[in-house]
């Protein structure tokens, strides 16, 4: 009896500590610094979410290690809901997954096969012949090993059978100053990161990675339909709390950042920076997370590649 009465206590208890929150201004933590798809999603949100919670919401970025400085911050702040994670494939893994409570997808969306403007090839056809006959000698930056960015690219050079150089960054921001620059020829990244650049003609984009094109580019063919039938690869964003934070608040935490995601001008926005907002449950989350991380994990230990 003693027991059932400090379970609904605590129940009790954390329910109510979900209708006060938040007490104090909340922080979504961007594991990545300014310029990427990460950062881009939390900055749109966070305005709104502020509206909703009549608290400061601040967006900070701590990035390093691919992700995984800013998402230790996280996992190990109060489980209190003032302290949240843009997450991506980076920065969670299997090893730390457990540290953390999911809240909602923000965004899955493919990526977008982009080449400097100094670089020979124009299309996938041409990108898989030029590497076939000339192995190593173009290059790809990625946000950081382990990253959506980079397992995207080595399915690729798995499937296509070629040989491209990696060249990891510590965020999409400095691979990309770096593709506009020419010191590097390949980028598989965000839309949103992206997209500007390529409406302006400083990059190419060669194709999208989905199943299907996307509606912000919808003349830039998938990969699978330029000549690497099967090839599907798709980035996500979403925000995660500390393991600890309790149930109530957790859902409270998914259901106001599923209020943003569904209003329109947010989605509109999204929407031109080539991210598909998403939205879904914590349970939905995780299983989209869980069946994530199954995929690249057998195509990580064939590539050898081990997350910093």
């Amino acid at each position: 009896m003693r027991l059932l009465t400090l379970i609904f206590g605590l129940m009790l208890s954390a329910s109510v500590f979900a209708q006060t929150f938040p007490a104090k201004p909340v922080r979504v933590i961007v594991p990545f610094p300014p310029g990427g798809g990460a950062d881009a999603l939390a900055r749109l949100m966070a305005p709104k979410l502020s509206e909703i919670w009549k608290e400061q919401v601040v967006v900070e970025n701590k990035p390093g290690a691919s992700g995984h400085i800013g998402a230790d911050f996280v996992a190990q702040s109060p489980p209190d809901g003032t302290t949240l994670l843009m997450s991506s494939t980076a920065s969670l893994t299997e090893k730390n997954v457990a540290q953390f409570a999911p809240v909602t997808l923000v965004s899955a969306s493919p990526y977008v096969v982009t080449a400097s403007s100094r670089t020979a090839v124009s299309s996938i056809r041409e990108l898989i012949s030029f590497a076939r006959a000339n192995p190593g000698k173009l290059s790809f930056a990625s946000s950081g090993t382990g990253a959506a960015s980079h397992l995207s690219a080595e399915l690729f050079k798995s499937m296509a059978r070629v040989d491209l150089l990696h060249v990891p960054y510590k965020g999409t921001g400095q691979a990309l100053t770096d593709l506009l620059a020419g010191q590097v020829d390949l980028l598989f990244a965000p839309s949103q990161a992206v997209i500007q650049h390529v409406r302006t003609g400083k990059l190419k984009a060669l194709a999208t990675t989905g199943a299907r094109r996307t509606g912000t580019l919808p003349d830039v063919p998938t990969v699978a339909e330029s000549g690497l039938p099967g090839y599907e690869a798709v980035g996500w964003f979403g925000l995660l709390a500390p393991a600890a934070t309790p149930g109530p608040l957790v859902a409270k935490l998914s259901a106001d950042a599923n209020r943003v995601l569904a209003d329109h001008d947010i989605r509109a926005r999204m929407s031109a920076l080539g991210a598909d907002p998403s939205g879904n449950s914590p349970e939905e989350f995780a299983r989209f997370i869980r069946d994530d991380q199954a995929k690249w994990a057998k195509l990580m230990r064939e590539a050898g590649i081990r997350p910093e």
